[in-house]
């Protein structure tokens, strides 16, 4: 004869689901402390690019497109690519990102239709169409690079996202210097705040869970 316990199966269900929810609890906690730990670091990589300094080439790191055109967050990279041209500072623009699922053109691709409209000549303008995050724009820009005999570069971001990209150029022996958007899209305290711990986490996981770096 089966014993049945209904009560104490609700128990270690209930048991259960206060664990989960403990779990998830630290894992938010964890998350938060590491982003102040970051913040420091991160906010050392904001400064504007000196004017006086140059280098070969941008290369304008990808963000989402929309209906065939930059979002917001990745027009303000685009904005400042074109102005480090425009200003004499590089010789390239290297747009990077390929395509994202729901998407029909690429994310360097809009990012180079946008630059031309801009004034940018199209021979100017480098790309890559593979790439799916940031590690893998590093990658694949140092394709074009090769192609142009490229040397040095700076990268163009988001500045909260200029920790983690930076950590991965030099990862990459990329001679980079971070050239930081002077505006950005994330200007309420929440989505400030939304975009820090985004960036925390996957810095650390990047750390932990470190691609096969490819020297440029």
């Amino acid at each position: 004869m089966k014993l049945h316990f209904p009560g104490l199966h609700r128990y270690f269900r209930i048991k259960y689901i206060l664990l989960l929810a403990l779990i998830i609890a630290l894992a938010d906690f964890i998350q938060v402390m590491l982003s102040i730990a970051l913040y420091p670091a991160m906010l050392a990589q904001q400064s504007a690019t000196p004017e006086k300094i140059k280098a070969d080439a941008a290369i304008v790191l990808g963000a989402s497109v929309w209906k065939d055109r930059p979002s917001p967050v990745f027009a303000e990279r685009i904005k400042h690519g074109i102005h480090l041209y425009k200003n004499g500072q590089v010789q390239y623009l290297i747009f990077t990102g390929g395509v994202s699922e729901g998407d029909t053109l690429s994310e360097s691709a809009a990012a180079r239709q946008y630059a031309i409209a801009e004034g940018v000549p199209a021979d100017n303008i480098l790309t890559e169409e593979v790439s799916k995050n940031t590690y893998q724009n590093l990658v694949q820009a140092c394709k074009p690079m090769r192609a142009h005999q490229l040397k040095n570069v700076m990268i163009v971001s988001d500045p909260l996202h200029m920790k983690r990209a930076m950590t991965m150029a030099n990862e990459l022996q990329l001679h980079a210097i971070s050239a930081a958007t002077p505006t950005s899209r994330y200007i309420s305290r929440r989505s400030k705040t939304k975009s820090l711990l985004y960036e925390s986490f996957f810095y650390v996981k990047h750390q932990l869970l470190r691609e096969e770096d490819h020297a440029c």
